[in-house]
């Protein structure tokens, strides 16, 4: 877009630069790695346009740090009722993703725009990882520790802040700042230590993703609940029902597929499938390096919350079990 602010020249570039017209960007690919690719967008969670562009870039960017990848190029998606809203608008949200691209070190790679009646944006991102040191939904083993890099809750913060319910302005901060950070540091323990099972976060919430994750690797969870960290407007919210449909449909899908104690705080509970945008990783961790782990992203200022652990199962065992506490 005319105006955006080009990034400053990159040498990975080949082709396709800024003002060449190309219709495809030219990357040099670095010896010996692998591609690793995601696609994601969706509609605005936020109301700061710039925010928002942010908020969607960096979800876009978790599936690549999730598997351990570094992200190399990112290409925007754009759907826009141009005729409807002013452009300035559309310049806000493209800056925002534009800023998380560059703070992520990948190439903004141009992308593609369609006239909608709805605002929707992403970002579909092209990494690089080690094929012989990644993080998949395979690599969980039990006895492994689950580290959690954002607290729970967006979800329903984010259906608050579309009801312009009290407090919203607080709701919509809390937004941007836990949804607009990127899990790159999460991504760079997965590389320095070797981790071999990780997720992101996202529309399945806590609990959901784990159980894929157990399901991926053939073992099974428990997660303790006093150690899960949710926004307190969150559960106080949750409490009087401001709870979003794919949160509901996250709970009724998943929740029968789960051992959970019937001493638990229903609320809290509920939380854990919080369908959330641009959440934590969840890494599996060994028990020998739990310590390296934690250190490794509280001193980069990032949250380490050990939340549950991995362990063997037996036929007929469910995949994952919702405690009070560490047993």
């Amino acid at each position: 877009m005319a105006g955006l602010g080009a990034a400053a020249p990159d040498p990975r570039i080949l082709a396709g630069r800024a003002g060449d017209n190309e219709d495809a960007v030219v990357l040099r690919f670095p010896e010996g790695r692998a591609l690793v690719q995601s696609v994601d967008f969706f509609t605005p969670i936020v109301n700061d346009p710039h925010g928002f562009g942010r908020i969607a870039a960096a979800n876009a960017l978790s599936d690549i740090y999730a598997m351990g990848g570094d992200p190399l190029a990112a290409m925007n998606i754009v759907c826009f009722p141009v005729k409807e809203l002013p452009t300035h608008l559309l310049r806000a949200i493209l800056e925002g993703g534009q800023e998380a691209v560059l703070e992520a070190g990948a190439v903004p790679a141009g992308g593609h725009s369609v006239e909608d009646d709805e605002v929707k944006y992403g970002l579909a991102v092209s990494g690089t990882v080690d094929p012989q040191a990644m993080a998949t939904n395979q690599g969980m083993r039990p006895g492994d520790l689950l580290v959690l890099t954002k607290p729970l809750g967006t979800g329903v913060l984010a259906t608050a802040l579309k009801a312009d319910w009290e407090g919203a302005e607080r709701f919509e901060q809390l937004l941007i700042h836990w949804c607009g950070r990127l899990n790159a540091h999460a991504g760079q323990v997965i590389r320095a230590l070797g981790l071999r099972g990780a997720t992101d976060v996202t529309g399945f919430g806590l609990g959901g993703h784990l159980l894929e994750l157990c399901q991926g690797s053939g073992c099974g969870a428990s997660l303790w609940l006093e150690e899960i960290p949710f926004h307190q407007d969150a559960v106080e919210l949750a409490g009087i029902g401001l709870l979003p449909a794919g949160s509901l449909c996250n709970r009724n899908f998943y929740l029968p597929r789960c051992h959970v104690d019937p001493e638990l705080d229903p609320i809290r509970r509920d939380l854990v499938f919080d369908a959330q945008s641009s959440g934590g990783l969840l890494l599996a961790v060994p028990p020998e390096q739990l310590q390296d782990c934690v250190n490794m992203l509280t001193d980069q200022g990032e949250p380490a919350y050990v939340v549950g652990r991995a362990h063997s199962i037996q036929e007929g065992d469910p995949l994952l079990r919702i405690e009070a506490a560490r047993s």
